[in-house]
């Protein structure tokens, strides 16, 4: 039991690791894996055959690929005395 607690607490601190500011580009790409798993898994669970985990992986990364992109940080660009700044929150 323990092991398994410091593995999930060793994988959720690499998680974290991977959350750091991403162009939109990443964030799509990120979250087009992580929707592509969970709706393979969803269809393979829910249909319980091959063709149904295929259709569910391609919906969740379609899906995910979208939130992904969307929730990206925005970043503003602005000039103050001849210099290009970029703020991004």
């Amino acid at each position: 039991m323990k092991r398994h607690l410091r593995q999930g607490a060793v994988l959720g601190l690499m998680a974290l690791g991977l959350a750091a500011c991403n162009t939109p580009e990443e964030r799509a790409v990120g979250g087009a894996l992580i929707g592509g798993a969970a709706g393979a898994a969803i269809g393979g669970v829910a249909t319980g055959d091959v063709g149904g985990a295929l259709v569910g992986g391609a919906i969740g990364a379609a899906g995910g690929a979208v939130v992904g992109a969307a929730t990206a940080p925005r970043c503003d660009y602005y000039y103050y005395r001849g210099r290009r700044y970029r703020e991004c929150y």
